[in-house]
């Protein structure tokens, strides 16, 4: 019984650390391979994300919606056999998922992409839709902007990374980030390059090959 009463006990430690655990995903791209960490803090988009990839959801998707010095954006499911000059951006698994707005975009951010707050006011996320965060470094002057205007307090290791990696805080608080770029922040920068045209669509069709957890 006493046996019994430890190995129980030992399980229930090893759950609970379990619950702490980070989830990874790689997102594979014919510009190299990005490792995404999700957040535990913003529970309901990772478990969509993570439901999402299990389903192979987002394999051969385009990033459609790419902006230099900004962010690159995908899943968007009508972009999969899209012809050239097809506007994309509306389409979805036909739900949305409420917001878990907290953490900073910078560069590397994985964020929930949402329609305007004209007709969301709750800032509600896209059930599929997310961009990555490219941006640009930013300086104390314009962090100071952004607290002034938004009321957001940076702390200086937040400054600091604004400042040597940068990102777009311009966002913050509008918008859930609910990971991170962790490895292959280069990809981004690869990516975010390509000749665009109308609707910021890439000339040539970036294609998200698979996204997998890791």
């Amino acid at each position: 019984m006493r046996l019994f009463c430890i190995i129980l006990l030992i399980t229930s430690l090893l759950s609970a650390c379990n619950t702490n655990e980070s989830t990874y995903a790689v997102i594979a791209t014919d510009y190299g391979n990005m490792r995404v960490k999700l957040y535990n803090s913003t529970p309901q988009h990772r478990d969509n994300f993570v439901k999402l990839v299990k389903e192979s959801y987002y394999d051969s998707l385009l990033f459609h919606r790419v902006m230099s010095n900004f962010m690159i954006q995908g899943g968007d499911p009508n972009s999969k056999n899209a012809p050239p000059n097809m506007t994309l951006g509306n389409g979805g698994p036909g739900y949305t998922i409420p917001a878990e707005i907290g953490a900073p975009h910078f560069k590397g951010a994985l964020s929930a992409a949402r329609r305007p707050d004209g007709v969301n006011p709750q800032r509600a996320s896209s059930g599929s839709q997310f961009f990555i965060v490219q941006g640009t470094p930013q300086t104390d002057a314009m962090l100071d902007n952004i607290t002034q205007a938004k009321g957001i307090t940076y702390s200086e290791t937040q400054r600091n990374l604004y400042k040597e990696i940068g990102g777009y805080p311009f966002l913050d608080n509008d918008y859930t980030v609910f990971g991170e770029v962790v490895e292959g922040l280069e990809v981004i920068d690869k990516i975010a390059a390509v000749q665009t045209a109308n609707g910021n669509r890439p000339v040539q069709d970036v294609r998200i090959n698979s996204i997998r957890l890791d």
